[in-house]
C-alpha cells in the first residue's frame, strides 16, 4: 500500500467520521506507516500517568490518532471539507490544490 498522505503537518482538517464528527484542528503529527494523523484538541482521551521526578502523576487528557480517512482538508476559502489534488504550477514546481474551489493549499 502507497504509503504517501494527502495531509501535512500544519494543515487544518475536519473530522468527518466518529464520535468528534465535525471538529475542526491543526495536525500535530503525520504516521505515513500506519495512515493515521494526531489532531489538536480532537479524539481526546485519559491517560493515567505516573510520577516521574520532573512531572506530577494524575490523570492527564491528550490526544490520540486518527484514520487520515476520518478526516479532510479544509478549504482555504470557504472553510469547509475539501479533497485534496497535485499539479504544477506556472514556474514548474508541484503543488497541493483544493478540488473544491481549485486554490492552492500551503
Amino acid at each position: 500500500m502507497q504509503n504517501k498522505l494527502k495531509i501535512k503537518k500544519g494543515d487544518t482538517v475536519q473530522v468527518i467520521a466518529g464520535r468528534d464528527k465535525g471538529k475542526q484542528g491543526e495536525v500535530l503529527a503525520v504516521t505515513p506507516k500506519t495512515r493515521q494523523v494526531l489532531v489538536q484538541g480532537v479524539a481526546l482521551v485519559k491517560k493515567h500517568q505516573k510520577p516521574t521526578q520532573t512531572a506530577a502523576g494524575g490523570i492527564v487528557e491528550k490526544e490520540s490518532k486518527l484514520h487520515v480517512s476520518s478526516v479532510a482538508l479544509l478549504d482555504p476559502e470557504d472553510g469547509k471539507p475539501c479533497r485534496v489534488g497535485y499539479r504544477f504550477g506556472a514556474d514548474g514546481v508541484k503543488e497541493r490544490f483544493s478540488k473544491r474551489s481549485g486554490a492552492t493549499l500551503a
